[in-house]
């Protein structure tokens, strides 16, 4: 994927039209059209315009998520890693095949093996 189609993936999981989100990054729709054409490429104020609606810029960019913030995570999971990262190495691999497994077992998501 290129930018300009992570841009359109984004602006879609936002439930927006192309003129709409042109509008909120106070550009023309004809921009935001080859934006997503990757005919040209967005600057940072654009760029910043549509963060505050959501986007994941730094997806849009380099085709990475932005890592979920520690401080969204509950008391459970704060403990679970704060654990986790006492463990020696080899022990953490172990940890973390288990975990796999279990949430496997559970069917709660496919694990990438």
């Amino acid at each position: 994927m290129n930018i300009g189609e992570r841009l359109k993936e984004e602006r879609v999981r936002l439930g927006y039209n192309q003129g709409d989100f042109a509008a909120i990054a106070g550009v023309a729709k004809t921009s935001q059209f080859n934006y997503e054409k990757g005919e040209r490429s967005p600057d940072a104020a654009y760029l910043a315009a549509v963060a505050e609606k959501g986007v994941d810029v730094l997806y849009v960019v380099t085709g990475r998520r932005t890592p979920e913030a520690f401080s969204s995570f509950n008391g459970d999971e704060i403990d679970l890693v704060e654990h986790y990262r006492q463990l020696p190495e080899d022990e953490r691999q172990h940890t973390h095949k288990m975990v796999n497994a279990l949430a496997e077992m559970a069917g709660r998501y496919d694990v990438k093996k």
